[in-house]
């Protein structure tokens, strides 16, 4: 492979049923070349025959998805004409639904945000209501986009889990009230008319890492979402760690302080009493950094009480700083038990949580599990903050759209008998 291609190479066939996979593997192999890839380089890149790369860039130029984009001298003979993706190719809608805040994003064929808009996430318990402004915000983005719908390739959609992912449903998430088996997936592909996707925001998380984060998104890594709640989304060898539901990289109930406050589960010390904002927000009440006025338990004031507890580390109040940096201690015993467990070889952080920690946790967690890491003698685990921002989870969620269109699938290659 040359020096512009991906470390990560997804391999063709050429077998002659198997265009759609190919066609994919090419679309996957210019896609992560920062500066594209000519015919000759997707070659080796792709393990595929000459003319079985001809004929398939031949159809991708004519369906707009790529791009000849002048010759380069790229070795020994005449310059090479280099093939990108079309940033206008085709579009992708993603939707983050948190309980504090709905995120929404369209993205290029590239991965790149074309527009983006936050709005606070209604106090409703009626579903029904949640789902028409979704709509409503979504159908206003694509009138301001100016994209025509038809070049639109679907709506991805990240929720809080548990998700059924076979129905498209969500099932009764902690911090929203009245989601019983709401069936989101089909509710948003009937009101807007596109195909629609839903998966779980840590995993559309990870996938947004995979799609924007360079070096960061490659190989095996886990992805530890910081938000109203906290998850992992997990990679491993460049494919997505989803488990048999759907549901993986539910962390609540790892033990990170066994002599912690007493959880609903029966343990004590979970990461749900311990390490999420309510219970740092909760701590800073009880040894008075924050006004006991308990305000609520709801995610926006949640929210808001945890911004004035890193804001009162940040000003130097020693109580504050040492709530936040217990919270390090014991996240990294939930890092070292993930990545224990997977092997990985990096730790990205993210999330909408995650930039009013990172200056603490980044000093203190890498030092923490380099002393809980079985291989910590044989190999790093580097860890790092998201490049993707906040909305990582709704950019993830409209990479899934891209990553279904684009990605090679394997399972593209188990032909039905």
């Amino acid at each position: 492979m040359t020096e512009q291609a991906s470390s990560v190479s997804r391999r063709g066939t050429n077998l002659p049923a198997m265009g759609d996979f190919n066609q994919s593997v090419i679309l996957d192999a210019i896609r992560r070349a920062p500066k594209g890839l000519s015919r000759v380089q997707l070659v080796p890149a792709t393990g595929l025959s000459a003319q079985t790369i001809s004929n398939i860039c031949r159809r991708l130029i004519d369906a707009g998805f790529i791009l000849e984009a002048g010759k380069e001298s790229t070795g020994p003979g005449k310059p090479r004409t280099m093939l990108v993706v079309n940033p206008e190719g085709r579009y992708a809608l993603g939707v983050h639904l948190d309980p504090t805040v709905m995120t929404f994003v369209m993205l290029d064929l590239t991965g790149a945000v074309v527009m983006r808009v936050r709005k606070p996430t209604p106090t409703e318990t009626d579903p029904a209501k949640i789902i028409n402004k979704i709509v409503r915000e979504v159908s206003k983005l694509i009138t301001s986009s100016g994209v025509e719908k038809s070049r639109i390739a679907g709506v991805g959609i990240a929720a809080p889990g548990p998700i059924d992912s076979v129905r498209g449903t969500v099932v009764d998430p902690p911090h929203l009230t009245g989601w019983h088996r709401v069936p989101l997936r089909d509710a948003m592909a009937d009101a807007t008319g596109l195909p629609a996707i839903l998966d779980k925001d840590v995993t559309a998380a990870a996938i947004a890492e995979m799609w924007a984060g360079g070096s960061n998104g490659t190989g095996s890594f886990c992805f530890f979402y910081l938000g109203t709640g906290i998850g992992v989304g997990l990679v491993v060898d460049d494919l997505v760690v989803r488990g048999s539901s759907g549901n993986a990289g539910e962390i609540g109930h790892i033990v990170t302080d066994p002599n912690g406050p007493p959880c609903f589960c029966g343990l004590r010390g979970c990461i749900e009493v311990t390490c999420m904002p309510q219970a740092l927000v909760q701590e800073a009440e009880e040894l008075g950094v924050l006004d006991d006025s308990r305000v609520g338990n709801d995610t926006t004031s949640v929210d808001a009480r945890f911004t004035q507890l890193c804001d009162a580390a940040n000003a130097g109040n020693v109580i504050a700083v040492e709530i936040i940096e217990r919270s390090a201690v014991r996240l990294s015993r939930a890092v070292a038990v993930v990545t224990n467990v997977l092997d990985v070889d990096r730790v990205v952080f993210g999330g909408p949580f995650w930039a009013r920690l990172s200056e603490y946790y980044l000093r203190k967690i890498p030092e923490l599990l380099e002393e809980l890491r079985a291989a910590r003698r044989i190999h790093r685990v580097t860890l790092s903050g998201s490049v993707v921002g906040d909305d990582v989870a709704a950019v993830g969620a409209a990479c899934l759209v891209l990553d279904r269109a684009l990605a090679p699938n394997p399972k593209a290659l188990l032909i039905a008998h």
